[in-house]
């Protein structure tokens, strides 16, 4: 029983963060005292990083173009 806990808290952790949810939010959610223990739950996956970078490239594509460079 304790490791479907565990699987849940993690699977939880992991989905909130890929959705955007701050870690000290999902640390707050997760009751957790110091948010290192929320980092060994939740690992952003790469997909997410990749997904943040394209929209960050893409933002600033948009401020180069209206900015004329």
């Amino acid at each position: 029983m304790d490791d479907i806990f565990h699987v849940a808290r993690h699977t939880f952790a992991t989905m909130s963060l890929s959705k955007g949810v701050p870690m000290e939010s999902v640390s707050k959610m997760l009751g957790h005292t110091n948010i290192k223990t929320t980092q060994i739950y939740a690992r952003i996956t790469n997909k997410k990083v990749e997904h943040d970078m394209e929209q960050l490239a893409d933002k600033l594509g948009k401020f180069n173009k209206a900015m004329g460079i």
